[in-house]
């Protein structure tokens, strides 16, 4: 019987190239929550093969780490998909990173290969979780809001850089650096898509891996909307991505404050409280607080 996955609890996703044992090894053995193991973008189509029997020995070889060990496997409109699968399942990584997607077909499509897969090297079916870059193409932007009882499914993140390819723009920025309105778009409709779905929504990369000052802004304000994780393109960026998705201590005091004042006053919808009002949604908010800060 499949698993029942809950959504994942995990600040920052590192990317290691799945064709570099020394860049793996670093990555594994940093402070990074999940190590997305790359045998897309970052692998060069001639060196895909060789690179599969890496992250196979990779993970295998690192068993106590597995899983924090997941795979970025080639997408479906591509040749490579089902090689990369057959190739790293019999490992059993913690997790599938699908890219590419168009909608909710792509995510049904990966559930019977997984599961084809784990029947075949005795893992249990279905207990393999998924991450779907989910604006990735523009036909996926009209599908973000489909993934509610997707099989498998964990979390949703967005990228910018191929969304720009699909729908043939010079540039997703504006003149200040900012993301332009499509690009914003697709940010907040993954943040919805996954509020949707019930699973985690995490951030996509910041570019600059040196400017770590702009990375701990971002980080924070996409926290503020509800984002609980970012994906990161270098060690350097792990623990500023860890250290702004963990609720501070006045964040948790505050919570916990609004928490022991509806408790104190059960059956109240609204309450005074340093000069304002609460009401139930402050008290939902300060419990998602709290539960984060206990995972």
């Amino acid at each position: 019987m499949p698993f029942h996955h809950e959504p994942i609890s995990a600040r920052s996703w590192l990317f290691a190239p799945g064709d570099s044992e020394k860049k793996m090894t670093k990555a594994m053995e940093g402070a990074a929550d999940i190590v997305l193991i790359d045998l897309e973008d970052a692998v060069a189509p001639e060196s895909k093969v060789a690179a599969r029997a890496m992250v196979h020995d990779f993970i295998k070889a690192n068993a106590a780490q597995r899983q924090r060990l997941w795979v970025r496997i080639n997408p479906f409109d591509g040749p490579y998909t089902l090689g990369d699968l057959a190739a790293v399942m019999p490992a059993n990584p913690g997790g599938i990173m699908l890219p590419k997607v168009y909608g909710r077909a792509d995510v049904d499509k990966l559930d019977h290969c997984l599961s084809a897969l784990e029947v075949a090297n005795g893992i249990e079916e279905g207990s393999t979780p998924v991450i779907v870059l989910v604006t990735e193409t523009a036909e996926a932007m009209f599908h973000t809001g489909d993934y509610k009882g997707a099989p498998r499914v964990v979390a949703l993140t967005w990228g910018a850089e191929d969304l720009a390819d699909s729908v043939g723009a010079s540039s997703n920025r504006n003149a200040d650096g900012s993301y332009s309105f499509t690009y914003e778009l697709a940010r907040s409709l993954t943040v919805l898509g996954a509020a949707t779905a019930g699973v985690t929504a995490i951030e996509t990369i910041s570019a600059d891996f040196r400017d770590l000052d702009a990375l701990r802004r971002r980080a924070e304000g996409v926290r503020r909307d509800g984002f609980r994780g970012m994906l990161a393109i270098h060690p350097a960026q792990v623990e500023v991505i860890n250290e702004a998705f963990t609720p501070t201590a006045e964040e948790v005091a505050e919570a916990q404050e609004i928490v022991d004042i509806f408790a104190a006053n059960p059956g109240v919808g609204a309450i005074g409280w340093k000069g304002g009002m609460l009401d139930r949604p402050y008290l939902a908010r300060a419990q998602r607080l709290l539960k984060l800060a206990t995972k």
